[in-house]
C-alpha cells in the first residue's frame, strides 16, 4: 500500500505547493536544454517534436473560404506574420513546415536550413508555414480577419477547448501575454502577435518571444522565398 507523508508540522497545502514548484523548475530546466538554431526566416527554431505532420493538410480545395492558389495565381495584398508557441503537458512542441502548401513542395536549401515553398506544380493556402519556426504567414489577396481555427482547418487538425491536434487536455491560450477566454478557434491572427497554446497540465505561463521575419518573406513583400 502506498502512503503519502510529510514532515511533522508541514501542512499538506504547503507540501502541494512545494511539489508544484519543483515540477515547474524541472520544466524550466528541460526547456532551457532544448537545442535551438536561427532559421532561414531569421526566427529561432526549437529542435523539438512537431505537434502533428504537415502532410495531414488539405490538398487544394477551399477551406473556410481560404483558397489554395498556384504560383501564377498568387496575388498578395495582405501579408502579416503570427508566431505560435505550443506546450503539451509542459513540454514544448512546434508547428511543422509546409502546413498549407501542397506537394510537391519547392525545397530551397539555405545556410540556415530548408525553406519549403510553393512551386509550379502545387498550390499554397493563404494561411501557411514555410519553416518549423512557429511563424504562420497570412498572405491573402485582401485584408481580412483570419483565425486560428481557419489555420487548423487548413491543417486538418482538431482545435477546441480540450484538444489541439492529437494532444488532449484542457487548453489555455495566451496572446501577447494576455490569457484568452472562449473558443480557441475564434482566436484572431493579429499581425505580429505571439500566441501560446498550453495543452493539459501544468500550464507553464506565457513565454515572451520576440521575432522579426527576414529574407524574401519579410512583411510587405508580394512573394515569399528564402533570402
Amino acid at each position: 500500500m502506498f502512503r503519502t507523508s510529510t514532515r511533522p508540522g508541514v501542512p499538506l497545502a504547503v507540501a502541494a505547493v512545494l511539489v508544484a514548484a519543483l515540477a515547474l523548475t524541472a520544466i524550466a530546466a528541460s526547456a532551457s536544454s532544448v537545442r535551438t538554431s536561427m532559421g532561414p526566416e531569421g526566427v529561432l527554431i526549437y529542435h523539438v517534436a512537431d505537434l502533428a505532420p504537415a502532410t495531414t493538410g488539405a490538398t487544394g480545395k477551399p477551406v473556410d473560404a481560404v483558397t489554395c492558389r498556384r504560383l501564377a495565381q498568387q496575388v498578395v495584398h495582405y501579408h502579416v506574420h503570427v508566431e505560435v508557441e505550443i506546450f503539451v503537458h509542459g513540454v514544448r512542441e512546434r508547428l511543422p513546415a509546409a502546413i498549407g502548401i501542397t506537394k510537391p513542395y519547392l525545397v530551397e536549401h539555405t545556410k540556415a536550413g530548408l525553406f519549403l515553398d510553393s512551386g509550379v506544380y502545387d498550390c499554397m493556402y493563404w494561411l501557411h508555414t514555410h519553416v518549423a519556426d512557429g511563424i504562420i504567414h497570412v498572405e491573402a489577396p485582401h485584408k481580412g480577419i483570419f483565425t486560428l481555427g481557419q489555420f487548423f482547418d487548413v491543417w486538418r487538425q482538431p482545435l477546441g477547448p480540450n484538444q489541439v491536434g492529437p494532444a488532449r487536455g484542457r487548453v489555455v491560450l495566451f496572446q501577447n501575454g494576455k490569457r484568452l477566454t472562449g473558443d480557441p478557434r475564434a482566436t484572431v491572427l493579429v499581425p505580429h502577435s505571439v500566441i501560446q497554446i498550453d495543452v493539459g497540465a501544468p500550464v507553464v505561463g506565457f513565454h515572451p518571444f520576440t521575432f522579426k521575419v527576414s529574407g524574401g518573406c519579410g512583411a510587405g513583400t508580394n512573394s515569399c522565398s528564402a533570402g
